[in-house]
């Protein structure tokens, strides 16, 4: 998960932060009698639906954030190396 999140984007990375967490607890320590996947596969439908709901309202200059992040995928064939 990239640790670059936007203003507007923040909501989402405390819940994906939450999420890793409680993932990494469940990884080291099996041995519990609680059961954090049903919590963690609710916190995974709940970042989706956030996301769907801030991406789908962005104003124009968020947009333009977007389209200049600095690790916004790109594909190599479009624009040679240094440009």
């Amino acid at each position: 998960m990239s640790l670059n999140f936007l203003d507007f984007e923040q909501p989402i990375a405390e819940l994906e932060a939450k999420i890793d967490s409680l993932t990494a607890v469940s990884r080291q320590d099996e041995k519990l009698d609680i059961n954090i996947d049903e919590e963690v596969h609710r916190l995974r439908e709940k970042s989706v639906e956030l996301t769907r709901k801030i991406f789908a309202d962005l104003g124009a200059w968020q947009v333009a954030q977007l389209a200049r992040h600095p690790q916004r995928p790109v594909h190599p064939g479009l624009c040679p190396p240094g440009v």
